[in-house]
């Protein structure tokens, strides 16, 4: 019997972790949120680490005017067809080969995107870059203290002991690395009646 590793069902026992100490969190159903992951075609150490995309437009909305057209985002099931708002994906193995720091500052910084009110939109701050806020740099450093905050609340070293391996040495102590993949879906187009 193959002794593989659900990389996905990892990550989400962290997030899961993180939403239950942090008070920042609390809003976040993480039952509601998809954990993925996608291959990328090079190793490097830069480009995108993860993402959260959410199912929702503006303040929750199911349909957005765009161009004098409506679009809508169609649902992300799992499979019993619970529906998500959420997907946070990990880009392997980019972001396995991070420092446990950089990949708890990753979760931590995915999970701060999501909307205070848990509405499927991101958290939107004032100003043309309403994902990040006016200083990219002041969000970096609050994503900082956050992580750094779990880190002082002692998780389970169990939990979170697989964010030490880069993907080279998971692989070498398992004979695979799963997970799930879920797609994103591309908009589309409504008729507004």
């Amino acid at each position: 019997m193959p002794n593989n590793f659900d990389y996905t069902a990892a990550v989400r026992g962290v997030c899961e972790d993180i939403c239950l100490r942090l008070p920042d969190f609390f809003h976040v159903r993480m039952a509601d949120v998809a954990i993925s992951f996608r291959q990328t075609r090079h190793n490097e150490n830069y480009g995108v680490f993860a993402s959260l995309t959410p199912l929702r437009f503006k303040d929750g909305a199911v349909t957005e005017k765009r161009r004098g057209c409506f679009w809508t985002i169609p649902p992300v099931r799992d499979n019993t067809g619970h529906a998500f708002l959420y997907v946070l994906t990990v880009y392997m193995p980019r972001f396995a080969n991070l420092t446990l720091t950089e990949k708890i500052e990753t979760l931590v910084h995915e999970l701060y995107h999501i909307n205070e009110n848990f509405n499927g939109d991101l958290r939107r701050f004032a100003g043309r870059c309403y994902a990040h806020g006016s200083s990219k740099t002041r969000y970096d450093a609050t994503v900082r203290k956050l992580a750094a905050e779990w880190l002082q609340r002692e998780p389970s070293p169990q939990l979170w002991a697989f964010l030490k391996y880069d993907f080279g040495e998971l692989s070498s102590r398992y004979d695979g690395i799963t997970g799930l993949c879920v797609p994103i879906p591309a908009l589309i187009r409504v008729d507004p009646s």
